[in-house]
């Protein structure tokens, strides 16, 4: 039970931190409503869980062999990271009434955790951490246990997005807000090249 809540503990606070998929949810929840943003929250929570399980099934033993992975990753990531943050810079603020109520997609939150430098850490640190004597069951509990924790996390990032949609009924308020985000998009990617 005290590993149960060390691991509850540990996917809370990496899940519910500010990172990238976090401010993405934020804005599409404030841009597309929580309805549209749940795919992407949902496609982050199963990208992540992919990944974390990867590694704790083993994909750690080829990290550890190819290095130079991980700076790939890194990289792409943060490519990734900033071509978001200037796709929402340069958005001309129309409201969802004028463009269809989307929202970023499942693909599109999958793809963000595989290219989140944060997700890598924060799973190789946890698979490490909780299943690294290669219990099976451990990592299967880990992950089950995780793709919960990430779930809400995410979704109340859309959430708390839904609360500043009456905040963006005009084009310059959402232009705004959308170079807020971007900022904080590009800050996020620079940081995670600095660890």
């Amino acid at each position: 039970m005290t590993a149960l809540l060390s691991m509850a503990a540990f996917a809370l606070a990496c899940s519910i931190s500010p990172g990238p998929v976090n401010v993405v949810a934020l804005s599409a929840g404030a841009q597309h409503g929580l309805a549209a943003s749940l795919r992407h929250v949902t496609g982050a929570t199963v990208g992540f869980t992919l990944l974390l399980l990867l590694i704790g099934l083993g994909l750690h033993e080829l990290l550890a062999r190819f290095p130079d992975l991980i700076a790939i990753v890194r990289w792409v990531g943060v490519g990734f990271l900033l071509y978001m943050a200037y796709k929402l810079a340069v958005d001309n603020g129309r409201l969802s009434a004028d463009k269809p109520a989307r929202g970023p997609s499942f693909a599109h939150g999958a793809a963000m955790q595989w290219l989140n430098p944060k997700a890598w850490l924060a799973s190789l640190a946890g698979m490490g951490a909780y299943a690294g004597n290669g219990d099976g069951r451990i990592v299967w509990q880990f992950a089950a246990l995780y793709f919960v924790i990430c779930y809400l996390s995410i979704a109340s990032w859309a959430y708390a997005g839904t609360f500043l949609r009456k905040y963006l009924r005009e084009a310059k308020r959402v232009r705004v807000f959308n170079r807020v985000m971007a900022a904080l998009l590009a800050v996020s990617a620079m940081y995670l090249l600095m660890e």
